[in-house]
C-alpha cells in the first residue's frame, strides 16, 4: 500500500479517532492502495466513500470485534428535508471502485419493522462500484441488510443477517463460503436480485454457502423480471419455505426469470414444493455460477 492509516479511538495510539476523519484525510482523486486498519472498537459513524476514491481498504481487527454502526431508515428526513430513501439509509455506502473490507461489521441497528411497515429499509452496507471484495466481513440489519447495488463482487467468509430482501439490488456477485442468517417472524427473502433485462450480466450466485434462522424464508423474488439467482453447493435449514422462489406478483416475471439451485442440501433445500418456473441446474448450467469467472475475478481480484 502507498498509504497506511491507523484509526483507534485512543488518539495516542492512532493517526485518527473515527474512520471518517481517515477518509477525509485521503486525496479524492485516489491513484493507489490506501489502507486503513481500524482498532477493536464500536465506531458510531455514518460513512461515504466518493466516487473518485479508488482502492481504498478498510482493514478491521475481526468482525467481532470492529463495528461500524449507524441507525438510518429509508423514512429519515435528510439534510435537505427530503426522505433519505433506501439508498440514502446506509451505514457505510461504497461509491468507488476497487474497495476491500476484510475482518469488520457494518451493521445499521434501526429496530426490525412490524409487517407491512413502509419506509423503514435500513442499509448496513452499499456497494455501487465496480471490483469491490468482502473478506471475512459481518453485515448486520432487518430490513434490506446489503444492497448489493451495481458492480462485480466478491464476498468470502461474511456473515449476512436481515428480515426481509436482505440481499437485494443488481449487482453481479459471488457469494462464496458465507453464512445467510434470517432473523423474522414472517414472511421473508433472502434476496431481491433487479436484473431488468436479457442483455444485463448481473445476479446474485451463492457457492458453499449456509442458510439458518428463523421464520418463514424465500430464497428469491423477483424485484427485476429478469432476476438471477442461484445457490450451489449450499446448505438451508428448514427455514426455506417449499415454494422457494416468489413473482413478486407478476406472473409475467415467471418467464423470464432465472433462479435456480445445484447441490445444495439441508431440510430447507428440498426440491419437491418448487415452483415450476425454477430450475434444478445440470453441472453444464450451474458451471458459469460457481466459480471466479462469474464476476470475471481472475482479471481483478
Amino acid at each position: 500500500p502507498c498509504k497506511l492509516i491507523k484509526v483507534n479511538r485512543d488518539p495516542k495510539l492512532g493517526d485518527f479517532t473515527t474512520l471518517n476523519k481517515a477518509i477525509d484525510s485521503i486525496p479524492l482523486f485516489n491513484p493507489c492502495r490506501a489502507v486503513i486498519s481500524v482498532a477493536p472498537g464500536i465506531y458510531r459513524e455514518k460513512i461515504e466513500i466518493p466516487a473518485t476514491m479508488a482502492y481504498v481498504t478498510i482493514q478491521g481487527s475481526g468482525a467481532n470485534k470492529t463495528i461500524v454502526r449507524w441507525d438510518d431508515t429509508a423514512d429519515k428526513l435528510g439534510p435537505n428535508g427530503q426522505p433519505l430513501g433506501t439508498y440514502g439509509s446506509a451505514t457505510f455506502a461504497v461509491n468507488a471502485p476497487y474497495f476491500i473490507a476484510k475482518d469488520i461489521t457494518f451493521k445499521n441497528k434501526a429496530p426490525p419493522p412490524p409487517a407491512g411497515a413502509i419506509g423503514k429499509q435500513a442499509v448496513a452496507l452499499r456497494i455501487s462500484a465496480d471490483m469491490a471484495a468482502f473478506l471475512n466481513c459481518k453485515f448486520i440489519g432487518a430490513q434490506d441488510t446489503l444492497y448489493d447495488h451495481k458492480g462485480r463482487h466478491y464476498f468470502n467468509n461474511c456473515h449476512i443477517q436481515g428480515s426481509v430482501d436482505f440481499i437485494f439490488g443488481d449487482g453481479l456477485s459471488l457469494y462464496d463460503g458465507c453464512r445467510l442468517h434470517a432473523k423474522t417472524n414472517t414472511y421473508g427473502a433472502l434476496t431481491a436480485q433487479k436484473r431488468e433485462s436479457m442483455l444485463e450480466e448481473t445476479g446474485f450466485s451463492f457457492v458453499n454457502c449456509q442458510v439458518t434462522g428463523s421464520g418463514a424464508l424465500y430464497l428469491g423474488r423477483a424485484w427485476g423480471s429478469f432476476s438471477r439467482v442461484v445457490f450451489a453447493y449450499t446448505y438451508m435449514q428448514k427455514i426455506i419455505t417449499p415454494r422457494g422462489w416468489y413473482d413478486w406478483g407478476d406472473k409475467q416475471r415467471q418467464m423470464t426469470v432465472f433462479y435456480g439451485q445445484f447441490k445444495c442440501s439441508g431440510p430447507g433445500a428440498d426440491y419437491g414444493g418448487r415452483v415450476s418456473w425454477a430450475r434444478e441446474l445440470t453441472e453444464e448450467e450451474a458451471q458459469p455460477f460457481i466459480s471466479l469467472s462469474f464476476i470475471d475475478g481472475h482479471d481483478w481480484l
